[in-house]
């Protein structure tokens, strides 16, 4: 892709990734259109795109409506008649356990925007991105690989994310059209994933039988090397627009050594083993004879 005429769609931009990417393929060159459920919302994108020196097409689109997404993606194709590149970046996080205290309205909620999202915006660009060769980047998670305890509604979208998109990748690369997941660990400049005590407490009252298993669960938190290993929002914005240049991305990037390195840890574990030893040692569970 050619970075002066290259036309980039962006969801999910009011704060952390999806802001920094916005801000990062701007500066990089590309006409950036910048998305958002709630324009009203707009206001740190727009401000660090000022600090940045830089101007973004900012637009409605609620990856849950496809009438929304729709509207978006003709705008697009109207101003600038093509579209090079999508980010699919817009998402939600909850720490809800499905077993216990969650419902399945809101498993359903959390897989409307986290995978039916992805799949709306990516379906209604398709058409626009095999004119124009271009390319479909998702942002994806460790925990779309590897499951984490206590988030399964979570894991459960993210994992179907790498599962469409590994499956789309090769029927998309036949017609012109680039497909990778950016994979980044723990994000330090993002409320996205972090959870106050208060919402801990909550959950460990509502746990019922899981409860003693949710309190080792979080004491070991700190163990799990996430926090030392953080990258920032901007960091993970420059891996993707790194993707975006490439002109063969690979189908998976991680967006840091650590998050390599805990992806490695279920991808050469064939049956399991290894990924349910992990998890058991952050239950304070043994392992097995």
């Amino acid at each position: 892709m050619t970075a002066e005429h290259g036309i980039v769609l962006i969801t999910g931009t009011s704060s952390g990734i999806g802001l920094a990417t916005a801000v990062a393929t701007a500066q990089a060159g590309y006409t950036t259109v910048a998305t958002l459920r709630e324009p009203d919302r707009a206001g740190a994108l727009l401000d660090a795109a000022d600090s940045a020196g830089v101007t973004l097409d900012v637009r409605r689109l609620d990856v849950t409506d496809p009438d929304s997404v729709a509207a978006c993606l003709a705008g697009v194709e109207r101003t600038y008649g093509r579209l090079d590149a999508v980010v699919n970046n817009a998402g939600i996080s909850n720490f809800d356990p499905t077993m216990e205290m969650s419902t399945m309205a809101a498993l359903r909620a959390n897989l409307d925007v986290n995978f039916f999202g992805v799949v709306e915006v990516s379906r209604a660009a398709m058409p626009l991105l095999r004119v124009s060769g271009g390319s479909l980047v998702t942002i994806g998670s460790v925990h779309g690989v590897v499951g984490q305890p206590f988030n399964e509604a979570y894991c459960a979208a993210k994992f179907a994310v790498e599962g469409f998109m590994e499956s789309l990748a090769p029927v998309a690369a036949a017609h012109g059209v680039q497909v990778s997941v950016v994979v980044p660990g723990f994000v330090r400049d993002t409320s996205f994933g972090i959870f106050p005590d208060i919402n801990r407490r909550t959950v460990q009252a509502a746990s019922g039988p899981y409860a003693p298993t949710f309190a080792d669960y979080v004491a070991s938190l700190g163990n799990q090397g996430w926090a030392a290993s953080a990258q920032s929002a901007r960091e993970v914005a420059e891996v993707v627009v790194r993707t975006l240049r490439a002109e063969r991305p690979p189908f998976r990037v991680p967006a840091n050594r650590w998050a390599a390195e805990y992806l490695d840890q279920k991808l050469t574990d064939r049956d399991g083993t290894a990924v349910q030893a992990l998890a058991r040692s952050w239950l304070g569970q043994p392992e097995l004879p």
